[in-house]
């Protein structure tokens, strides 16, 4: 039985906290200074992580073996099986010549950049990440709005900054659940906290968007549905996260925003059409489709939601977990004691893998689309082709995901995680903001806001009562202020590059942006925690 350490480095905090960071400084330099690819900053990364544990943390090696094992499987399944199977998705509407009739409808709409980034990365993206979650939504919506004329690098980018007001409540809610569940805090008061936090952040994105595309003053010109979008899909998730829940938040949240922005664009247009650098001028002439051609096209996404939402009924899932193999990782399932103030008492650190084959997101999604593939009239051998150019396509991505999660199980289980955790906590009065940047680096590193809370839920309790502030707030921003980590955690980034078809080296390129975005936003959010934490207590609820 090995005991963590979380000051292995002269009994100080300060000084281990350092040597905890030297792997995310490698990421940090390798993607944004060197310019490596992501799955070679994320292997790197990894093997200097392993010397760290091994030979300061003093964790065995096979504990260390294993939790590289466990992380990397992780990464491989569940999350690459749903990449995988959102790539195959829109691989089908691409081949079956359905994505032209999709852009049509969408052009239909509108023309106009804008307001295709709102529907498309936004408001659409938010529905996908209600019902399926873990990278689907990016897939998603950044390979829609390549289709749809965006640059590549411009797809992605601009939904990995869409993603983030509905990551909290993402696939029905399992984030808020499972942090209620590490922390023992009542469900639905940190759902109504991580609603009004994730609320406001609804408010600002889809202008941010906007500003980020075409700058302040053309933002002005699509205001009207700028203010429907936000308001619609911020008061609907407002509303349901505190009266009802967060399982159906961000579903409910997105039809209603979907909904109504399809209205506004219906009776209303901006004066001026804005198009991206490099884009080619829209002929005015326009093919026109008729409804069940339209309604053919969208099937495969249609049949999306079903199987997503089919695949989350009880007693299908039962059904379908009943072939599930869940089962203690060797070597790693308690054979590590984590100690106070990690956690409450000293208690063994669980490693249970999971392999839920068929009642996976991704396997309703890889459903779906071999359901779309046969009433689009794709052959089977066509489909098994498309299969093989995709799993080709997504050989360096699925190196990355495999690599990153690897690392961040790794630094978790030697409790170098927990060192960097324990630093943020000593700074006292100030921990409100630090939560915040405690939960960005939790998803940062894990690329999961579930995660996240996993790995800080109970620090951020524990510290809260030390410090005299309400655990609900604190526990509330590490999922809320987490989500603003997702644009930069190299599994994202592995995702978006890959759905969109860009090079590996355009990597290091996204990540550089999408960084001091990432950054802007969660001071904000540590701003809006310090507010809620002395000038507005009364306004959190208490668990």
């Amino acid at each position: 039985m090995w005991e963590q350490n979380y000051t292995p480095v002269a009994e100080s905090l300060s000084a281990s906290t350092v040597v905890a960071a030297i792997p995310l400084v490698i990421l940090f330099v390798m993607l944004g200074v060197i310019r490596k690819p992501s799955w070679v900053a994320g292997l790197s990364a990894l093997g200097v992580a392993v010397v760290l544990a091994v030979g300061i943390y003093g964790m065995p090696v096979p504990q260390a073996g294993m939790s590289m094992v466990m992380g990397a499987a992780f990464g491989l399944f569940p999350i690459g099986w749903i990449v995988i199977a959102s790539l195959i998705l829109y691989r089908v509407t691409v081949d079956t010549g359905k994505f032209e009739i999709i852009k049509d409808s969408i052009g239909s709409l509108s023309d106009d950049r804008r307001l295709q980034a709102i529907l498309i990365a936004f408001a659409f993206g938010a529905f996908i990440e209600g019902a399926a979650g873990f990278g689907t939504p990016v897939a998603v919506a950044a390979a829609m709005l390549t289709g749809l004329g965006f640059s590549p690098f411009y797809a992605a980018f601009i939904c990995l900054l869409a993603n983030t007001a509905p990551v909290a409540f993402g696939s029905l809610g399992i984030p808020v659940v499972t942090l209620a569940g590490v922390t023992g805090l009542d469900e639905l008061a940190l759902s109504s906290m991580t609603g009004r936090f994730c609320a406001l952040i609804a408010i600002i994105i889809p202008a941010y968007i906007v500003v980020v595309m075409s700058g302040f003053k053309r933002t002005l010109e699509v205001l009207p549905a700028i203010v429907v979008c936000s308001l619609t899909f911020a008061g609907v998730l407002f509303f349901v996260t505190n009266n009802y829940g967060p399982d159906l938040a961000v579903i409910l949240a997105s039809i209603a925003a979907l909904i109504a922005l399809v209205l506004v664009m219906k009776f209303w247009q901006p004066s001026q059409v804005f198009r991206l650098e490099g884009d080619v001028e829209v002929s005015v002439e326009r093919k026109t489709h008729t409804t069940g051609e339209i309604f053919s096209a969208w099937s495969p996404y249609m049949l999306l939601v079903a199987f997503v939402l089919a695949w989350r009924f009880p007693p299908l899932q039962a059904v379908l977990n009943t072939v599930t193999y869940q089962f203690g990782v060797p070597g790693l399932h308690e054979a590590i004691m984590r100690v106070p103030p990690i956690t409450p008492e000293p208690s063994m650190y669980a490693a249970m893998y999971n392999f839920n084959w068929l009642t996976a997101a991704g396997t309703s999604c890889f459903l779906s689309a071999f359901a779309a593939s046969l009433l689009l009239g794709m052959s089977p051998g066509k489909f098994v082709g498309v299969v093989g150019s995709i799993l080709h396509q997504l050989s360096k991505p699925l190196l990355t995901i495999a690599s990153v999660l690897a690392l961040a199980f790794l630094m978790n289980y030697a409790g170098m995680t927990s060192t960097l955790g324990l630093a943020f906590a000593a700074t006292g009065p100030l921990f409100p903001a630090f939560s915040a940047m405690l939960g960005w680096t939790g998803v940062f590193l894990t690329g999961s806001d579930t995660a996240s809370n996993a790995l800080f839920g109970t620090l951020q309790v524990v510290t809260a009562n030390a410090l005299d502030l309400n655990p609900v707030l604190t526990a509330s921003t590490n999922a809320a202020t987490g989500v603003m980590g997702k644009m930069v955690s190299l599994q994202s980034i592995a995702v978006a590059v890959a759905a969109t078809g860009m090079a590996a080296s355009e990597e290091g390129r996204l990540f550089r942006t999408t960084l001091k975005h990432s950054i802007i936003l969660m001071l904000f959010m540590a701003i809006v925690t310090m507010v809620f934490a002395y000038v507005l207590p009364q306004f959190v609820p208490t668990a």
